[in-house]
């Protein structure tokens, strides 16, 4: 499928065949991470999500972290991947704030980590804390085999910060940059990603999240180079990723 959508989603028509349907169905669902991540989401919506995702095989499910530990029971025995934040929206936690909640989460479960940067930090040109701290929650996660993901907040950030920011999580070796939390002042863009692609080692690959709510979005993201989207959109993408299949299917 990554073949396929090489251009931008506006530049041509999406071209989902029912003859790979399946295959193609999953190359999209396995590129979300289903997030439950609003303030006041109760457990019975977490529940909720949690059967939403095991019926739809996203990648993960990504949670705030007191839900963890529920979300590990929900998804056992799924292909769905348990995943939590740290240093969540805001990324002005301590470091051995952080430190604490990626050790909790990861003795919870959590097979991924969503974790926010120190956005004044970075903002301050204090680039040194901001390699420090993401080091150290990367070697926790490493030392589990747990993954992680940088959340820089790109709203937030001059260009230059970006760029310095993706030479530090390629010099680290995450295994994602990830563009925003959803709760700042805008989400993902186009262009956000194209440059973190570029700007990031091959090894490290990109995640978009933020505002991300429909299959158009999510396949020109992809083509740009994000390989996980973040959305809580999950249902209404997929159905429209089964649609095209069946209309498709119906003009043959």
């Amino acid at each position: 499928m990554a073949g396929i959508y090489k251009m931008s989603f506006r530049e041509r028509p999406v071209r989902l065949t029912s003859r790979h349907m399946d295959l193609q169905y999953l190359e999209v669902a396995k590129t979300i991470d289903h997030a439950l991540l609003r303030p006041s989401t109760t457990d019975a919506e977490i529940e909720a999500g949690c059967e939403l995702a095991r019926r739809l095989d996203v990648a993960s499910v990504c949670v705030v972290p007191h839900a963890l530990a529920r979300v590990v029971r929900l998804l056992a025995g799924s292909n769905v991947l348990p995943t939590t934040t740290i240093g969540f929206p805001h990324g002005a936690h301590t470091t051995a704030c952080k430190l604490r909640e990626a050790t909790e989460a990861i003795h919870t479960g959590a097979l991924e980590l969503d974790m926010v940067i120190n956005v004044g930090k970075a903002l301050s040109d204090d680039l040194a804390y901001v390699r420090r701290e993401i080091d150290e929650v990367l070697g926790a996660a490493r030392g589990a085999g747990v993954k992680l993901k940088v959340i820089f907040e790109t709203c937030y950030l001059e260009r230059v910060h970006k760029l310095a920011l993706c030479k530090i999580c390629s010099e680290l070796g995450v295994d994602w940059v990830k563009t925003s939390t959803g709760f700042g002042s805008a989400g993902a863009t186009a262009s956000d990603v194209r440059l973190m692609r570029e700007s990031t080692s091959p090894n490290v690959q990109v995640k978009a999240s933020g505002g991300i709510r429909t299959l158009a979005q999510l396949l020109e993201l992809r083509a740009l180079g994000a390989s996980r989207i973040g959305t809580s959109s999950s249902e209404a993408i997929l159905a429209e990723a089964r649609e095209r299949c069946a209309a498709f299917d119906a003009q043959k």
